[in-house]
């Protein structure tokens, strides 16, 4: 059997949130005959939930049939400093953490900050074992594209050749995005093109949903809501973070023009954003938008299998040329319902599978118009929307997943 050390400092188990990638990698591993350590972060992402509270270098997770291992790191909530010397912490620290667990054969590191995987390389190198780097978030070009760092800053040039550096030294590659080898060609860094780094060495796996988990909760994990239950509105439906990034707002200038349609608009989930948007609600009087507050992830199968439509708002990006690895999109897959992104993707999955729409503006009359869209459709139409989405949810199982990961890992 095969010892694989998986290393990921923003993963998380199952009842903390949703980026349990790993976790349900390291739950299927070990059901086809690995041994998987998944090691993580113990300060979880986007929280303030510390998982150590003593001088512990690490602490194992003890709801799990595999070693999950806690690694120390302080706590940085939404401190940008703390939070890069937490990433510097969890590279020491899991060098010293690993001696404590046996010889691995593969590793696999996880972006989405480089030192995951620089750890996974340095560490292979020195037990003489594969390594794997998987990419998650094309960094530093995200930075650029979110506008957290200039293109004139110095650093960026220090950040892309550490980028290429990673990429040249790993044995194997894995991206979340279907678009990588157009990201590598676009640099240059292809051997063709003269660079560093074999295409044949990348591999694509995206993100996907653990449906043995999800078809559970969705029968069994109810939550009690008249306006989920309302069988007179058309109910669209948000869960997940209500930050800036995620164009919430968006949200209420289209129930503005859908006030008197039927539709309605329920949000589950939390930010720093929520409360400007409740505000508006009240200032604008808009009456067909609820939101919820933050739900626990075991309520989103019977959340998102209850409504008519689910949403996810962006806007275009030049960044989404390479394909997309939401989280929630998988989880609206699953539900058996379309989906509406109000921004394109390459490599779209909603397009492939023919599970939803993509907007390629994302004006508030088109989200609309594409709303009232899947209101007025038939409903042999629209139940083929429905078996299509779970279509792409089964084919994006991590079951499915996992064996693909293997034919990487072999």
């Amino acid at each position: 059997m095969k010892n694989i050390w998986i290393f990921n400092q923003y993963n998380m188990p199952p009842e903390y949130g949703h980026l349990n990638r790993h976790y349900n990698f390291g739950k299927y591993l070990k059901r086809a005959g690995y041994n998987p350590v998944v090691f993580v972060g113990s300060n979880l992402h986007n929280s303030n939930v510390q998982m150590i509270q003593d001088d512990s270098l690490y602490k194992i997770y003890e709801d799990c049939d595999y070693p999950y291992v806690f690694v120390k790191t302080c706590a940085y909530d939404r401190s940008r400093i703390k939070r890069v010397y937490a990433m510097f912490e969890f590279y020491r620290n899991i060098c010293k953490v690993t001696k404590e667990f046996d010889r691995p054969d593969v590793i696999l590191g996880s972006s989405a900050h480089p030192l995951a995987p620089m750890a996974a390389i340095k560490l292979a190198k020195k037990y003489h074992c594969k390594s794997v780097v998987e990419v998650r978030d094309l960094w530093p070009e995200s930075f650029v594209a979110y506008k957290i760092i200039k293109k004139s800053n110095p650093l960026l040039k220090l950040l892309y050749a550490g980028e290429k550096w990673i990429y040249k030294k790993a044995d194997s590659l894995v991206f979340t995005m279907k678009g990588a080898k157009d990201y590598i060609v676009n640099r240059g860094w292809d051997m063709e093109s003269g660079g560093p780094i074999d295409l044949n060495k990348i591999c694509y796996i995206n993100n996907g949903v653990d449906l043995e988990v999800f078809d559970y909760n969705k029968e069994h994990i109810i939550i009690d809501d008249k306006d989920l239950l309302d069988k007179e509105s058309f109910k669209v439906v948000y869960t997940g973070s209500i930050r800036l990034v995620n164009k919430m707002g968006i949200l209420l200038d289209v129930a503005k023009i859908l006030k008197k349609s039927g539709v309605k608009f329920l949000v589950w989930g939390d930010g720093d954003q929520l409360e400007t948007l409740k505000a508006r609600i009240a200032d604008e009087n808009i009456d067909n938008v609820c939101f919820k507050g933050r739900v626990d992830k075991k309520y989103v199968p019977y959340i998102t299998t209850q409504c008519q439509l689910n949403i996810i708002f962006g806007e275009n990006m030049p960044l989404f040329q390479y394909g997309g690895s939401m989280n929630k999109m998988f989880d609206y897959f699953a539900s058996g319902k379309p989906t509406l992104l109000t921004f394109k993707v390459g490599y779209s999955l909603i397009d492939k599978y023919k599970a939803g729409a993509e907007l390629s503006g994302s004006s508030t009359e088109k989200i609309a118009e594409t709303i009232l869209y899947f209101k007025n459709l038939n409903d042999m139409a629209y139940h083929e929307y429905c078996m299509n989405a779970r279509r792409a949810a089964e084919d994006y199982s991590f079951k499915n997943l996992t064996a693909s990961l293997i034919d990487v890992l072999k």
